[in-house]
């Protein structure tokens, strides 16, 4: 088994390789169904509208029911899983929840960003991981390529001045004031076209996401909080 062999069954799935590490004790990658320990965990996920295509046409987005991204996610990364004799995991169904973020940050050269999601040095902000698969065996890694933090280097930070309600901030990500703003009457141009912060970032311009997906996740954003706001 290569990264080679893993990729090549990608292509119909709609997913890339995201990269991947071998894993130690601190990582918190849990034991495969048979009680072996991980020796290699793959992530992935998606780069702007990599996995649009096969996902808009797919019976979960079609079905009107919630959390179809998560469905199709767990379906198509799970296929994948006992094709390769492999465990999969997932960034969502918690709590509690694996710990994706730190999982990206071991596979490839991400980091926070500014408005606190994770910022890749070629992709920007228009990336996403939907899930991993775990493989007892150690398998040869191609040596991690290591990148500067785009933030770093971006004197105006455009994201940070460009919310509407200045939901972000060097002290955080305001999420009630933003939930608040999508899910009134003045916020249709976030829910209809995607979040102006993200939108602003210069980095990966090239990947932001088309306006049928970039409403999706918008949509998906506010029903989550109108879930929570019912409960």
């Amino acid at each position: 088994m290569s990264l080679s062999d893993i990729e090549a069954l990608l292509p119909a799935s709609g997913l890339l390789l995201r990269g991947a590490f071998h894993p130690e004790p601190a990582d918190r990658v849990p034991a495969l169904d048979d009680g072996r320990p991980a020796g290699t965990l793959v992530l992935l996920g998606a780069i702007g509208g990599s996995f649009w295509p096969r996902f808009s046409r797919s019976p979960e987005y079609g079905d009107g029911n919630a959390d179809s991204l998560d469905r199709w996610s767990a379906r198509v990364v799970g296929a994948l899983a006992c094709r390769l004799g492999a465990g999969a995991l997932f960034p969502f169904g918690g709590p509690p929840y694996h710990p994706f973020v730190a999982w990206a940050k071991r596979a490839e050269p991400v980091a926070e960003s500014a408005l606190g999601m994770l910022i890749h040095p070629q992709h920007g902000l228009w990336h996403a991981y939907r899930g991993a698969l775990a493989f007892a065996e150690r398998l040869a890694l191609p040596p991690r390529q290591e990148a500067p933090r785009p933030c770093d280097s971006c004197v105006d930070k455009p994201c940070l001045s460009t919310c509407p309600v200045g939901a972000f901030s060097a002290q955080g990500y305001d999420v009630a004031a933003c939930a608040a703003h999508i899910l009134g009457p003045e916020g249709a141009i976030c829910l209809e076209g995607g979040c102006l912060a993200r939108l602003a970032c210069p980095v990966g311009r090239e990947h932001h996401y088309g306006e049928d997906q970039a409403a999706f996740h918008m949509a998906a954003f506010a029903d989550a909080r109108r879930r929570g706001r019912a409960a």
